[in-house]
Parts: C-alpha cells; sequence; structure tokens
C-alpha cells in the first residue's frame, strides 16, 4: 500500500492572509501527520492564531506527544494566551506505520467523511474547538489501514459556502458523484470540493478554505517519497 496526500487551499476574498495554516511532518516512530488550523475569523490576527497552535502540535508531535494530548496542550496554550477570548479549530490526521493506523484527532464543529468505495460516513460528533476552556477534549478517531480507504478534511470555509445565496455545498453528494463512475485521485477530490465552494460564493469565498484529502492505495512504483506543492505568487 502507498499514501498519497493531497491540499487544497485559498484565502478569504479580498484578504491577503489566509487564517488556515497546514503541516505535514514526519513522526518519529514512522508515518506523517498532517496538521491543519482554522484560527477565529480571518486575515493577519486569524493566520498568527492557527500558527501558533499548528507549532504546538507539530512540535509536541515530533517529541513523541500522542495527538490527543498535543491538541489539549495546545488549547491550554491558546486559552492562557488570549483568555479564552479567541478559538482555533484543529484536525490533525496521522499515518502511523508502527501500528499500520490512521489517526484522526478533531477539534472542529465541521464534520469530516471516511470513505470506503462507494461508502461514505460522515463524522460530525460533537466537537468543540481549541481555546474555549481548560478542559478541551478532541474526538479521536482510529483506522487501520486498508487500501482503497479515503479521507476528506476541511475547513469550516467548505461548511459555510454557499450560504449567502441560501445553497450550502452538500459535500456528501459532491464526494459520492466523484466515486461512484471512478477512481479519483485525492488531489482531483480536493480541488472538485473548493472548485465547488467558490463557485457557490461566486468566486469570492466568503472565508478561507483547506480541503485535505489522505487516500491509501495499492502501491505502485518505486520506493520514492515524493511532495509536490505549487504556490500561486502574485508579482
Amino acid at each position: 500500500m502507498e499514501l498519497q496526500i493531497a491540499v487544497a487551499k485559498i484565502n478569504k476574498y479580498a484578504v491577503s492572509e489566509s487564517g488556515d495554516t497546514l503541516e505535514v511532518i514526519e513522526r518519529p516512530t514512522g508515518g506523517l501527520s498532517v496538521v491543519l488550523a482554522d484560527g477565529q475569523t480571518s486575515g493577519r490576527g486569524a493566520k498568527a492564531v492557527s500558527m501558533m497552535v499548528v507549532r504546538k502540535v507539530i512540535g509536541l508531535i515530533a517529541e513523541g506527544v500522542r495527538d490527543g494530548a498535543a491538541a489539549r496542550a495546545a488549547s491550554d496554550a491558546l486559552f492562557a494566551d488570549r483568555a479564552g477570548k479567541v478559538t482555533c479549530t484543529l484536525n490533525i490526521a496521522s499515518v502511523d506505520l508502527h501500528s499500520k493506523t490512521i489517526v484522526l484527532t478533531r477539534n472542529n464543529p465541521a464534520p469530516m467523511f471516511i470513505c470506503r468505495g462507494e461508502e461514505i460516513d460522515m463524522h460530525n460528533e460533537d466537537s468543540i474547538s481549541l481555546g474555549t476552556s481548560r478542559n478541551v477534549r478532541p474526538v479521536i478517531t482510529e483506522l487501520g489501514l486498508e487500501s482503497g480507504l479515503t479521507i476528506v478534511i476541511f475547513s469550516d470555509g467548505i461548511s459555510h459556502a454557499g450560504e449567502r445565496r441560501g445553497q450550502p455545498l452538500d459535500v456528501r453528494q459532491t464526494i459520492r458523484s466523484m466515486m461512484e463512475d471512478q477512481d479519483p485521485h485525492p488531489q482531483e477530490i480536493a480541488d472538485t470540493l473548493l472548485q465547488q465552494a467558490m463557485r457557490l460564493d461566486d468566486n469570492r469565498p466568503a472565508d478561507d478554505i483547506s480541503v485535505v484529502v489522505l487516500k491509501v492505495t495499492t502501491r505502485g512504483g518505486d520506493d520514492v517519497r515524493r511532495m509536490s506543492v505549487r504556490l500561486p505568487i502574485n508579482a
């Protein structure tokens, strides 16, 4: 088997900095963690918050701290720093090669989707953003590694897309339409969700949008690890 990770993200319309921060890091026991944080509101202030949270989380993961404990520590740090007046959502998706599992840690009211073939499960258990109190706990889901497993995670820019027009994005149906007749690459899934959200906002996103897709596939090719990143730069 092999793991493929794809990301698509865009800023809120007319805002120069995204309040979403995403990092991919290697785990000390083997594997990878994807960390996505979305600071309250948007712009520079939200970016500072999300970066603080992500740096705290990846620093602890690098030291061998479990994801759930890292999320709780980041929440405590944010609560202490901002006196409970600023919140931040957090998703951690970790592929642990030692346990052969994927661990999904969520402090985000926005749901996530777990897909196995045409079976698409929405996980929308109550989940509280970081920084709201000293007792914030994440929702943790652990899955065995299996070929065909696809996980879709996103910030609330997807959830809010289309609200101004009274036409919210149906994420499950969008994923289903791609899964039914084909075996889409994770980048195609991420791009399609982002494009649909932007279309519903008349190509003027009402919020920062980030989409992360992880897919476990049949192993092919060599043993080389690869990562490709595209960063548009306005001259």
